[in-house]
């Protein structure tokens, strides 16, 4: 299995430590209901794990929260609620959507919030061993005590400051060090810590969380490539220094990013469209199929044209998947090792997930034809499925009684909206019970009603 690794600029051997493979990957931030763009990520590491675990690789999967953060702060006063409970109900929305695109969850999801011990313990670490200083309440890394800082970028310390407009800070010792330790603002979260009360700075948190969870070396850390700089190189930085043990990460994956239009799919930009949107007219398999298609290095253009064609593709996998399966003695199936091996080699490089579907598809064909003969097709159609779930598609049939009443669905959740402004709460419950009875669960969120189908 060859793979491109980031730091190298190359692709080469997949060797893991030990066991399990120790693959740590970055979540979301979560002041806001998750867009198609996260979904693309969290999507192919999905896929990227469970080729792992096909190969017969134990996989320990840990991927964060970072439920502290400017953002957040700032949404949850906006909305006169407490960070907690912004963070709460986003990371709420985020399981349903990826259980929804069926994402396997991680092993262990830890959150900020919950590390600050072990956050301390690593800054203080970093203080002691010079790799660290603080200023008033904040604590910084210092830069240029880790010699291969912008190994992952490609870039030097010179070349960072160079056309950069970076703002002027007194309290830094260098303009590129970076904060681990924000000093409390009045009114914010805030926790003890040797340098006065505060929250953890963005990079740290991953370096605390990896190294409990997973250990000082990981096999795979992934993420978004916007994620390189500076966030990965902040990490490696701050690992290395911590620990002493060299590499941080023996394989860094970065997936391409989800454009809409010419500029990259964001919250900032205002230009995203949510994973509960897309689910609304497309399926899971549909939205796979998507960003499959693509190499998971390559940047992807979101259009709804290109969705609508995935679904009618999602479609001939479930034809050829569920279709009838010919009547054939088994002695003449057709030998489908030939399928198995193609799809493997596609994915040994570099999991090349365009030539793995290439070969779904030519076998969902292939099935298609000697069906057609009277064949006998059921192993065909097993290997099928197995291969598709290696990619995460279900290749069930959608739910196709509630797409057409979906747009209804939603008027009925805002007139409930407008009955209970008005304080109709009689009739606003029974909107609620009625939708309940005809399967449909509303859950009442910070952000607004979000509903959902019950299972």
């Amino acid at each position: 299995m060859k793979v491109y690794n980031t730091l190298s600029g190359s692709k080469e051997e997949f060797v893991p430590q030990g066991d399990p493979v120790r693959l740590y990957v970055c979540g979301v931030t979560p002041y806001d209901d998750c867009h198609i763009g996260h979904a693309m990520s969290f999507i192919l590491f999905d896929v990227i794990r469970r080729y792992l675990e096909f190969q017969g690789y134990n996989v320990r999967h840990v991927q964060n929260f970072t439920d502290i953060d400017d953002k957040i702060i700032q949404r949850a006063t906006l909305l006169e609620i407490t960070p907690q409970e912004l963070a709460e109900a986003h990371i709420a929305q985020y399981f349903a959507d990826m259980d929804a695109l069926n994402v396997q969850r991680a092993h262990v999801y830890p959150r900020a919030t919950e590390e600050v011990p072990r956050i301390i313990e690593v800054v203080s670490g970093l203080i002691t061993a010079g790799h660290a200083y603080q200023a008033g309440g904040d604590v910084y890394f210092r830069v240029t005590s880790f010699k291969d800082y912008g190994q992952l970028s490609g870039r030097t310390l010179e070349g960072m400051m160079a056309g950069a407009r970076i703002e002027v800070d007194p309290a830094k010792e260098h303009p590129m060090d970076f904060v681990l330790w924000k000093g409390a603002k009045p009114g914010e979260p805030q926790w003890h810590s040797p340098w006065g009360p505060g929250r953890p700075g963005w990079h740290i948190e991953c370096t605390a969380m990896s190294l409990h969870y997973l250990g000082q070396t990981l096999d795979i850390h992934g993420g978004g490539q916007d994620l390189i700089f500076p966030h990965h190189e902040n990490e490696i930085a701050q690992s290395e220094a911590y620990t002493g043990v060299k590499p941080f990460a023996h394989f860094w994956l970065h997936n391409g990013m989800l454009q809409r239009g010419e500029e990259k799919m964001s919250k900032s930009l205002g230009n995203f469209i949510t994973v509960k949107e897309a689910l609304a007219r497309f399926s899971a398999d549909a939205i796979r199929l998507f960003v499959l298609s693509s190499h998971y290095r390559s940047p992807l253009t979101y259009s709804e044209e290109s969705l609508t064609a995935m679904e009618r593709a999602a479609e001939r996998l479930r034809y050829a998947t569920n279709g009838g399966e010919g009547n054939g003695d088994s002695a003449s199936a057709f030998v489908v090792d030939d399928y198995r091996h193609r799809f493997v080699e596609a994915m040994d490089d570099d999991f090349n997930t365009p030539q793995g579907l290439a070969v779904l598809f030519d076998l969902a064909r292939e099935i298609n034809r000697q069906r057609e003969k009277g064949m006998e097709v059921s192993l065909a159609q097993a290997t099928l499925r197995e291969l598709a779930g290696v990619l995460g598609l279900s290749l069930e049939e959608r739910k196709r009684e509630y797409a057409a009443v979906e747009p209804f669905i939603q008027l009925l959740v805002d007139i409930r909206r407008q009955l209970r402004a008005i304080k109709q709460w009689e009739l606003a419950d029974d909107v609620r019970t009625r939708l309940r009875q005809l399967g449909v669960a509303l859950e009442d969120t910070p952000q607004g009603t979000v509903w959902k189908y019950r299972g």
